[in-house]
């Protein structure tokens, strides 16, 4: 019997996905990736991810990426309220801080990254959370809410990490802990992540992971390559790709309230 997976963050609205929906869902299921969460970044892409939500019968969130934060005006929790109506909705986000590229000014992300937790607060909503460079301050403001939900693509240090484990947080690990140049702190950090507080994501169409042989001509990542990530776990913590698959999937269903 195969395990299925589930991928914790797929960008299917990025337009390199555009027309290949079907083509894409239909590889990842192939590849025993039977369920996923497609992620919105601003309320376009939030609408864009619903719609292909329902269509394909998956769910997503709804949310201001920081890189976004500047184009948030007053309605923005008229906006994602609306949107969290939807079943398939199932966390506000993505949202947090980056100040890696800082798109928009700092105190605009966190002003915008506040008013959705909040939103998620009063909607008892978790949260799908984004953070480069700036844990300091993204612990300060989680710390002044009450809020469960995943610090996606953790890229950060042991000290984020322990931290972020301290909150009740889940970490989502992305084909960033594939790559033999950047991902080496995060592939240390691993062992260090209990395994029912894991989720595994793609971050389709970004960060295809380094360890598939042969390499791919395409850059474009696609959820069937969620396999790479769930074996190089596996074997960085030193236990069963079985058992990494089930735990990843059963935490997905817990965080976010799916029945399984």
């Amino acid at each position: 019997m195969s395990i299925s997976l589930v991928d914790a963050g797929v960008n299917l609205s990025n337009h390199q996905f555009d027309d290949i929906h079907e083509a894409v869902l239909q590889r990842a299921a192939e590849a025993n990736v039977t369920q996923m969460l497609l992620i919105g970044c601003d309320l376009q892409t939030s609408q864009a991810s619903l719609k292909l939500a329902k269509q394909f019968k998956q769910f997503c969130t709804a949310g201001v990426h920081p890189h976004d934060a500047k184009t948030a005006d007053d309605h923005l929790e008229e906006h994602l309220t609306a949107l969290s109506q939807n079943h398939e909705v199932v966390a506000i986000g993505e949202c947090g801080l980056d100040y890696n590229r800082d798109f928009s000014p700092r105190d605009v992300q966190r002003s915008v990254f506040r008013r959705q937790l909040q939103l998620a607060e009063q909607l008892n909503m978790p949260v799908y959370l984004h953070e480069r460079d700036a844990s300091e301050d993204m612990l300060a403001i989680l710390s002044d809410f009450k809020v469960r939900g995943v610090l996606h693509c953790f890229t950060g240090d042991e000290k984020a990490l322990q931290s972020y484990l301290a909150m009740g947080l889940y970490i989502g690990v992305t084909g960033w802990v594939c790559d033999e140049r950047r991902g080496e702190q995060l592939q240390a950090l691993v062992p260090a992540i209990p395994l029912n507080r894991l989720l595994i994501e793609t971050d389709a169409p970004f960060l295809m992971p380094r360890n598939i042989r042969p390499r791919p001509k395409s850059r474009r990542n696609e959820p069937q390559n969620l396999p790479y990530v769930c074996q190089q776990i596996a074997d960085l913590k030193g236990c069963e790709f079985t058992e990494v698959a089930k735990q990843t999937t059963l935490n997905f269903q817990q965080l976010f309230s799916i029945k399984g």
